[in-house]
């Protein structure tokens, strides 16, 4: 049952990344956070279309890595926790890039997960 909750949740974590960030703005909506913004990369004059570009690339990719570890778990491989904490990884520099208060919970999942990779928790998956 274990196996099954923290592969559910890395997988849903995972889908979490590509939905947030590459769901279609509502023009007549003020967004949440705006996907294209990055402080870093606007102090740098890197184009709002590109920095918009970046941000979807790293969060597929998050996805993928993310989903790929939730699978892992569920088929009870060895290397799901390097899996997770590399997306953990990818997930925080995401969120750091393109910062928006709006993220802090998906900040505080990232850091749960490469912490309970680096403790090896749940003792019951390794």
């Amino acid at each position: 049952m274990t196996a099954f909750l923290a592969g559910a949740f890395l997988i849903l974590h995972g889908l979490l990344h590509a939905g947030v960030w590459a769901a279609p703005q509502q023009p007549d909506r003020a967004a949440p956070f705006v996907p294209g913004h990055s402080w870093v990369l606007a102090a740098g004059h890197v184009s709002l279309a590109q920095t918009r570009a970046w941000a979807l690339v790293i969060a597929w990719y998050t996805a993928v890595v993310y989903s790929l570890a939730g699978a892992g778990v569920l088929a009870g491989s060895a290397w799901w926790p390097t899996a997770a904490v590399v997306a953990a990884a990818s997930g925080l520099a995401l969120k750091a890039i393109w910062f928006d208060p709006w993220l802090g919970v998906g900040v505080l999942l990232d850091i749960g997960v490469v912490v309970a990779g680096a403790c090896t928790w749940p003792p019951s998956l390794y």
